[in-house]
């Protein structure tokens, strides 16, 4: 489990296409501290490190979570948000988080506000009924607060420190992103369903 707080941004530094696809990811992270197996959440997918060096751990990405991520769309020098699984004792700044992609997000609108930069987005439909003003939402494993939302539309705000401690304050409009939907809306409606 993971709090959607990235504790790192990282760098993609070796793609390798072999059957599955490795990832080289650089990072600032202690990998003395990471043990071969453990998950870390790369723009909100849960990956196993595989190969550990001194500044750098590998993952290896599997057909189907490229064809429902935008891990795909990485190059050789894209940055990434990260952040290591959650341990008991840890403090839960953002919300419970999987980091089980539930789909793809496309960015249709950046603007500036004030301090702040409003980004809108374009999300499936079959997602849409998941996602509620002022609900919990997981992008690119980041925990960000939704404002508002019209149909399959929807938007957050991000502050400045956010942007200064992760990718968002590189954003464009027609960048894919991954989404990941509260655990507990998912739940409510299951629920409404099954009544």
């Amino acid at each position: 489990m993971f709090t959607g707080i990235i504790t790192d941004v990282g760098r993609v530094a070796m793609l390798d296409q072999k059957g599955d696809l490795r990832a080289r990811i650089e990072t600032s992270y202690d990998t003395a501290r990471i043990d071969i197996g453990a998950s870390i959440a790369s723009n909100g997918v849960c990956l196993t490190v595989v190969a550990l060096g001194d500044n750098w751990y590998d993952v290896d990405i599997s057909a189907e979570t490229v064809s429902r991520t935008n891990l795909g769309k990485w190059k050789v020098g894209s940055r990434v948000n990260l952040e290591r699984a959650l341990r008991v004792g840890d403090e839960l700044g953002g919300h419970i988080v999987s980091c089980h992609v539930d789909g793809v997000a496309e960015v249709v609108s950046v603007q500036v506000e004030g301090d702040s930069t409003g980004v809108t987005f374009r999300v499936p439909e079959h997602l849409a009924k998941f996602i509620a003003p002022k609900g919990s939402i997981t992008l690119n494993g980041t925990s960000l607060t939704v404002n508002d939302v019209q149909g399959s539309i929807f938007g957050v705000n991000l502050i400045p420190y956010t942007k200064e401690v992760t990718t968002w304050g590189e954003v464009v409009v027609g960048d894919l992103i991954n989404l990941e939907i509260d655990t507990l809306a998912r739940y409510v409606a299951r629920l409404a369903e099954v009544q």
